[in-house]
């Protein structure tokens, strides 16, 4: 699948196949929050845990459309303000956040597409990381090359790729499924840029 293809197949996304993609992006950069929450002394991360998790059962059950306007709520008094941090890890923790609300979005207004921007954020998140990380100095050339071939953008392009692939061919949001989908967007606990919820 090339990127013509892929952007796509993801502008093609709809319903719950667009919903589970978002969350799947939001389940890999989950880490992203829980360590800058951690670092700077939130006592936030089980709390995100429990919006995700709900997000997720939100694909599974008939959740009352009345719920979801709470669980906006909740997302966004624990969502980190960046103003308010200097520490570069904020900017991966909210992104994080924007990617679960357009989730959560999706099931109230399912007609407004989103998965297109959404995928962008993540990806765009991870080259921010290693800009950041590794990026020092380079030329405009030089960086596309770092990007070209960093590992970590690699990671990036494959997750979103197969996670495509595997949704366009499943016709139902089955159980095992969507259990299979959330384990490999979990990763082991590692994030998209690479950090670890045990590290």
């Amino acid at each position: 699948m090339n990127a013509n293809q892929f952007l796509k197949a993801v502008a093609q996304l709809q319903g719950w196949r667009e919903c589970a993609f978002l969350l799947a992006l939001a389940e890999r950069s989950f880490p992203n929050y829980a360590l800058f929450a951690d670092a700077v002394g939130l006592k936030t991360g089980a709390k995100m845990r429990q919006v995700l998790d709900l997000g997720w059962d939100l694909l599974q059950k008939d959740v009352s459309e009345s719920s979801i306007p709470q669980l906006l709520g909740k997302l966004e008094s624990l969502s980190p303000n960046v103003d308010d941090y200097d520490a570069y890890g904020v900017y991966p923790a909210f992104d994080f956040c924007q990617l679960l609300e357009q989730a959560l979005l999706n099931r109230l207004n399912p007609d407004r597409h989103r998965a297109t921007e959404a995928s962008q954020l993540a990806t765009r998140t991870v080259m921010d990381f290693v800009e950041l990380s590794e990026g020092e100095g380079l030329d405009e050339n030089e960086l596309v090359t770092l990007f070209e071939h960093h590992p970590l953008l690699k990671e990036d392009k494959l997750f979103q790729r197969d996670l495509v692939l595997a949704l366009k061919r499943q016709r139902v949001p089955r159980e095992d499924f969507i259990a299979e989908l959330r384990e490999q967007a979990a990763n082991g606990g590692v994030s998209n840029l690479g950090i670890g919820l045990d590290n």
